[in-house]
């Protein structure tokens, strides 16, 4: 009795310790489960991600919008980075930096340095607000007129009758032509106007800012060439005028002189 009492012990003894290792692989079991279920929605969200790159790098920007969008309020610091980025450029349908500056501060946050950096240039512009809007709007090419490079217009009688007068105007008009030219030159090689703005401007411009500048700055160079060409040729106007009024009596007073009586030599005697 004794005897079977022990092996029936033994056995009991047996059964718990061969229940121990199943249990573990249970736990283990468990536990794989619980990873493949945690790597399925990350798996997920890199490839609707990538889904939203491709959108994007084909400018299919509303649906890209609409994936980075449902993706950055989940959590995806990437997404939340490039939904900054359509609304600080204008991607997302309109410009609108508090948006942007929303979703940089999300990612920032999370230490994204594309984010950080961004919001750094935010508070830039902010500070140089007055440079940007003088370059957008307001400059108007008179920092290109130095000293060097003004050319009052000379002003021309009707006509010189004596030679001079003729030299002294003639002079006026040669040093008037190589200030003008010396103008031309300069503001050629200054075009086109946007290579005038900073670097430190520059970088700060939105696509937009960048655009309208440009169009800006086109307009004012245009202007600055129309104004030289229009100044060059009332000058050369008034100087022909002059030069023809000038021959003109030059040639009747010669022939004058020459078709004048000979002189008495006795005369005034």
């Amino acid at each position: 009795m004794k005897t079977v009492l022990l092996c029936a012990a033994l056995l009991c003894g047996a059964s718990a310790l061969a229940a121990e290792p199943a249990a573990k692989s249970s736990a283990k079991a468990g536990a794989a489960k619980s990873a493949a279920a945690a790597t399925a929605p990350s798996a997920n969200a890199a490839a609707e991600l990538a889904e939203a790159d491709a959108l994007f790098a084909k400018k299919a920007y509303p649906e890209a919008l609409q994936k980075y969008t449902k993706l950055a309020n989940a959590g995806n610091v990437t997404a939340q980075q490039h939904l900054g980025e359509m609304y600080f450029y204008g991607e997302a349908g309109a410009i609108d930096m508090d948006k942007a500056a929303q979703w940089f501060q999300k990612a920032a946050a999370k230490g994204n340095a594309v984010a950080i950096a961004s919001l750094a240039l935010m508070k830039q512009r902010e500070a140089r607000r007055a440079d940007l809007d003088y370059w957008i709007a307001k400059y108007d090419g008179s920092d290109l007129r130095t000293t060097e490079y003004r050319c009052p217009a000379p002003r021309f009688p009707a006509m010189s009758k004596v030679n001079e007068e003729i030299d002294y105007y003639s002079g006026k008009m040669k040093d008037w032509e190589a200030c003008h030219n010396r103008w031309v030159k300069h503001l050629n090689a200054s075009l086109p106007l946007t290579k005038r703005i900073p670097d430190d401007i520059a970088k700060l411009f939105t696509k937009d800012e960048s655009d309208k500048a440009a169009a800006h700055l086109k307009d004012v160079g245009d202007r600055l060439a129309e104004d030289t060409k229009v100044a060059g040729k009332l000058v050369i106007a008034d100087f022909d005028a002059w030069r023809a009024g000038t021959e003109a009596y030059v040639k009747e007073h010669n022939e004058m002189v020459k078709n004048a009586p000979p002189r008495d030599p006795d005369e005034g005697k």
